[in-house]
């Protein structure tokens, strides 16, 4: 009898794994590519950006790779020196993605960026301790694993303006004592002039 059903078990077991397999589902290869993309843009986020791993670059990016931005291009040097500035005057930045979406080899990110500048290298800046929100969107073009091309934009004025609505206070002090000061050293050198005169009659 245990033979038998070894036998049956034996016998039956490819055609069952046969039936198994037509039912599981076809997945094209383009969902399973777009997925493997979007992954690839999602270590940008997490691991670059957010953990401040910026020797994953050269699994992430082509060597060729280049970033588009409004009048000139970037190379990948130049790119992941920006991306190292900006960690450095945020320390604590968190890049959180609200929407991705994936389409052959495109992958589109719309992403928040979040952080305080308390660090000096954005811009000249010393760190203001401005807490900065900025949303923008990235398209990147992804061919055999790697970034190969980018398109990034986001609201710089929206940039500027938490910079100086942050620091309006400090800046107007910071004028005002500038123009105290002139307006000292503009009483100070009259009065030597006026003194001056009268020692040369005497």
């Amino acid at each position: 009898m245990g033979k038998t059903l070894l036998l049956l078990f034996v016998t039956l077991a490819p055609a069952c794994a046969a039936f198994a397999a037509d039912t599981v589902p076809f997945l094209p290869d383009g969902a399973s590519q777009e997925a493997r993309n979007k992954a690839i843009a999602g270590r940008v986020f997490e691991e670059i950006f957010n953990q401040g791993k910026f020797q994953v670059a050269e699994e992430i990016y082509a060597r060729d790779f280049v970033n588009h931005l409004l009048h000139r291009n970037a190379d990948l040097q130049e790119d992941q020196a920006a991306a190292r500035a900006e960690k450095k005057a945020f320390p604590d930045l968190k890049m959180t993605v609200d929407l991705m979406v994936a389409e052959g080899d495109l992958v589109t990110v719309v992403w928040t960026f979040r952080g305080a500048h308390t660090g000096a290298g954005y811009g000249g800046l010393p760190p203001t301790g401005a807490k900065l929100e900025l949303r923008g969107i990235t398209v990147w073009r992804i061919v055999d694993g790697k970034i190969r091309e980018e398109w990034t934009s986001f609201d710089q004025l929206r940039l500027y303006r938490q910079f100086v609505t942050q620091l309006k206070w400090p800046i107007i002090g910071f004028f005002s004592a500038a123009v105290v000061l002139g307006c000292i050293l503009c009483r100070v050198t009259l009065r030597l002039r006026r003194t001056q005169p009268a020692k040369a009659t005497s």
